[in-house]
């Protein structure tokens, strides 16, 4: 079968497509016939080695996608339209993932949306719920808001009752977010004073940060009290570190949503959230937001999107051109 493949951990440019052999399924996994892959951020730290996971090369990517189960297995029949996070090895024609990561895809979600779902909603779900545990009426403010993550952030914080405050770098990344459901749009530069005016000076309940970097202080100066910071990732390189003194003033709280981990300590728990997720799907209340779509052959291109940070909305690799939107 056809297959990227990182070769070297020298960026975005060493991932090539090659044929390899088929999976084999080991019990308790699930044979999925791949038409549209997500390309996410973890993606190309992967490149580099600079994830936390590391496979030994070479090794296929590819941690989100939509296609066709091949056969039965783990409750699930031959033909059936699923979504999957299998973490790694998703840039193929046909991947094996565990039979939990398996996901129904609802009638009428297409396999390019259906790609985009997993990971990032899955995972602002537990960001916004079990970590930040977000009620009605809240104030959320989105880092990033045009990107992946964000939009996913920006759509369940309002299908879930909040106010949302986007804060983007350009003013097109805020047409997305606005799209995405964002109820102010602010940009990166004097985003902590915006806010302030925004909220009159309480601040937000809530900061979904998967940037980090040097905005990161002002990010927890625009928590109100009792406010929560959830920090999902470091697209900007730089790990911040926290002034312990800032959480004692306003008892405010800073959070790690790390989804994947948690998942391989409880690996029913993302089933149990796929099944909230999926009458949001239906009603269009989240509707993942679909920038640039590539063929295999290009993905290193892809993932050079994400990687110099052009990306709006999600990117995505069509692995089989008939049928990938069905």
């Amino acid at each position: 079968m056809r297959a990227a493949v990182i070769t070297t951990l020298t960026g975005p440019d060493a991932v090539e497509v090659r044929d390899i052999p088929a999976p084999v399924p080991q019990p308790g996994q699930v044979l999925v016939d791949v038409h549209v892959a997500g390309v996410v951020f973890p993606d190309v730290l992967q490149t580099r080695g600079e994830y936390q996971h590391r496979p030994e090369l070479p090794f296929t990517p590819g941690w989100e996608v939509a296609g066709v189960v091949r056969e039965d297995a783990g409750g699930l029949r031959a033909g059936d339209r699923v979504a999957a996070m299998p973490v790694t090895g998703g840039f193929a024609e046909t991947v094996a993932v565990d039979a939990d990561m398996v996901f129904p895809l609802p009638d009428g979600v297409p396999f390019d949306k259906g790609s985009a779902l997993p990971l990032n909603y899955l995972t602002m779900h537990f960001a916004l719920l079990r970590r930040a545990r977000l009620t009605t009426g809240e104030t959320v403010l989105v880092h990033g808001a045009a990107g992946g993550v964000g939009t996913a952030a920006c759509q369940l914080a309002v299908a879930y009752g909040a106010r949302v405050i986007a804060v983007v770098s350009t003013p097109d990344k805020g047409e997305v977010a606005r799209a995405a459901g964002a109820h102010e749009v602010v940009p990166v530069d004097g985003f902590r004073e915006e806010v302030r005016r925004l909220t009159d000076g309480r601040g937000a309940d809530v900061v979904v940060d998967p940037v980090g970097g040097d905005r990161f202080p002002d990010s927890l100066r625009s928590l109100a009290r009792e406010g929560r910071l959830v920090v999902l990732g470091f697209t900007g390189r730089e790990i911040p570190t926290v002034e312990v003194n800032r959480l004692l003033l306003a008892n405010t709280t800073v959070m790690g949503a790390a989804s994947a981990e948690f998942w391989r300590t409880e690996p029913s728990y993302v089933g149990r959230q796929w099944r909230d997720l999926v009458p949001l799907v239906q009603s269009g209340a989240i509707d993942p937001p679909i920038g640039s779509v590539f063929g295999l052959d290009d993905v290193a291109a892809a993932i050079r999107e994400l990687d110099e940070r052009r990306a709006t909305g999600r990117v995505l690799l069509r692995v089989r051109e008939t049928t990938a939107s069905r």
